[in-house]
Formats: C-alpha cells, structure tokens, sequence
C-alpha cells in the first residue's frame, strides 16, 4: 500500500498553518491603538455659588400691650389682616381716665389763675415773693397731671406700633387689661420685606475666606450681593434678595455661621418660620478647569481621576482633586491643565501607558456647513 497522499496532506496542512500564524513565525499580528475621543481642557471664568438652607423671619416684630388698667370695650381691627402704623387696635373703657382728665384740667385752669393774679401783685409789691413762688409751683405741677391725664386718656386708645400683619387676638370684649402684664393682646409682623436667616458651616466659611486670600477666588461685588430662593415644594421664588451680613461668632453647638438676606414679598407668599434653600454667589474663581464628568472616575480608594493623551500619544493616568460639581462638568482643583487631553470617549479601551489613537470627541468637534 502506498504512503504518498497521506505525505501530501499532511504537508498542505502545514502550509494552511504556517500561513495562518503570519510566515510560521509564531506571532500573532500587532493589534492597532484603540481609537478615543479626548476634550482640550482649558481654564475659563466661572461664578461659583452654593445652596444653603434657611428660614424666613420678619422684618419686624411687636407685641401690643395696654399701657394703662381697665377693661377691653372693644377691638378695632380684623384678625390676620395688615395693619398700619397709627392705626387704633383695641378700645379700653376710657370713662375713669376722662374724668381724671377733666379733674386735671380744671385744676390747671384754677393754678394756672392764681399764678396770673399773683404774678401782678408782686409787681405791686401787695404779695410775698414766696406767695408767688409758691403758686407758680402749684400752676407748673397741675400742668404736669393734666398732662399726665391726658397721656393716659390717650393709652386707653391702643394703636399700632409698627404696619404689618396682625395676628390672632388674646383678649376678647370685657376682659380686664393691665399695664404690666405679660401676654401680648395681639402681635404685629412685618413680612415686606421678610429677612431669610441662613446657616452655613464654619469649615466652609473658612475654605472661601482663604480661596480668596490665596487669589484663587475673587469677590463678586459689594457685601449686598444678590440672592434667590427655592421653597419647601420645589418652586423657585420670583423675587430676588441681597444679602445684608454674616455673623461675626460662630455658633460652638452646630459649628456653623448665620447670613442674613432681605427679600421683597409684596403678595405674602414668605411667612414667617418657613423652610428655603437660598442660592448665594460666593464668588469668582478667573481661571478654573471645568472638566466632562464622562471624563472622570474613581479607583479603589475612591479618589477621582482622569485618563489624557500625552505628546507620544500615550494614555496617562491622572489622579485629581475636584470641589465640586457645576452643570455637567467637575470643578478640577488640581491634576489638570490647561491644554490637557482628557479622554472622555471610548475610556474602556484604554490601558495607562499603552497608545492610543486619539481624536477630537464626537460632542466636540464643530459641525459641518449644512448639517452635514
């Protein structure tokens, strides 16, 4: 039996092999740099704010009292409706201090005589000069309870001490008022303008302070700078606030600082003790590096960072510091630079320093005339 086509096959299998592993060299063909898609990072101005939580507080407060005892005859004004300074709120029962007032009067009128008369006798030398000293002294303290009469005559009046929105009323018709007592017949807010008190921690009053002194950061404007608000339901607010002032000590049980901001609230949409997210400028940093958040990741520890193309097309891993997020960018405190390639396509292809084929990113690149 012959052996030489078994010979033959065997040897074609051969060659089908040798050329399936590129000249019977035994090394597979050099795969090519996978292709991504990188952003040119540069630095540009951006406004920095932060939103911080707060409550509304009146622009004025005041409790009404009687200055004067006696019974309530009646009160003047409409429960939780808005009241102006001046205007009479309550009605004390003023027949016991008109009487008084007129007892004083006539008493003045009678002094007020006798010092006239006294005062041409001595002229005349028909009087002693202390007679008259004695009823010019009389007439000067009747004026003075007249006077008094009159102040309290007009106290049985209870009027506003400020404009405002006036609560629920404590005393009704017939109760007895006194001069020094405790509980307030009613309480009088002013809500246009309203103030939102606003906390903020010490750490990151203390960050802002020394981004500034570092150059890092400059200020916005002038101390009044302007706020907006977000409310409780997730409606922004249509007015807009300035900020009057920040305290000076810092809380020791929450570690945090008050801001103060006045709002206009012309429809009485703000009352008092409501909860608000305030949006507040802190201020401008001139050359911050915004990066693509598709661009930025995490390892192990949880750290952020980036991968770029170097100047040999070489992918190169970055570890980053960022503060915080503005839109759909990461706000890059440190390991980025101006001019950097970030790669923010096709980043599951790439290996830290291996090569890379490295175009402009399909979002970056400028569109062609005509839509194309």
């Amino acid at each position: 039996m012959s052996l030489k086509p078994t010979k033959t096959l065997g040897l074609g299998l051969a060659l089908v092999e040798c050329l399936l592993v590129a000249g019977c060299g035994g090394s597979p063909p050099k795969r090519p740099p996978p292709e991504v898609g990188y952003v040119v990072i540069q630095s540009q101005p951006v406004q920095l704010t932060t939103v911080l939580p707060g409550r509304t507080d009146p622009f004025a407060v005041s409790d009404v009292r009687p200055q004067v005892n006696g019974i309530l005859k009646a009160r003047l004004f409409r429960e939780g409706s808005n009241v102006r300074s001046g205007q009479p709120l309550y009605q004390i029962d003023p027949a016991l201090y008109r009487a008084a007032y007129d007892n004083a009067e006539a008493a003045l009128a009678t002094t007020k005589a006798k010092a006239i008369r006294f005062a041409a006798l001595l002229k005349q030398n028909a009087v002693a000069q202390q007679d008259y000293d004695d009823a010019e002294a009389a007439y000067k303290q009747a004026l003075a309870n007249a006077e008094t009469a009159r102040i309290n005559l007009d106290y049985t009046r209870i009027t506003a001490p400020i404009s405002g929105r006036i609560g629920r009323s404590a005393f009704t018709q017939g109760a007895l008022v006194t001069a020094d007592q405790t509980t307030a017949l009613a309480t009088i807010q002013t809500l246009d303008p309203i103030y939102v008190d606003i906390t903020q921690s010490s750490a990151e009053l203390l960050n802002l302070k020394l981004a500034m002194q570092g150059g890092h950061l400059t200020n916005s404007g002038p101390a009044d700078a302007r706020v907006t608000l977000q409310l409780d339901n997730g409606v922004t607010y249509t007015e807009t606030g300035t900020l009057q002032f920040s305290e000076v000590t810092v809380d020791p049980t929450t570690s945090a600082v008050t801001l103060r901001a006045i709002f206009p609230n012309p429809t009485g949409v703000l009352l008092p003790g409501m909860f608000v997210r305030a949006t507040i400028i802190e201020g401008l940093q001139n050359s911050a590096i915004l990066a693509p958040q598709q661009g930025i990741g995490r390892n192990e520890k949880g750290d952020p960072t980036a991968d770029i193309v170097d100047d040999k097309g070489i992918a190169r891993l970055r570890l980053l510091k960022t503060s915080r997020a503005i839109g759909d960018k990461w706000l890059v405190t440190d390991g980025l630079k101006p001019g950097d390639k970030l790669i923010v396509e096709g980043l599951q292809m790439v290996v830290p320093d291996a090569p890379v084929r490295a175009v402009p990113a399909s979002f970056a690149k400028p569109a062609r005339p005509g839509g194309a």
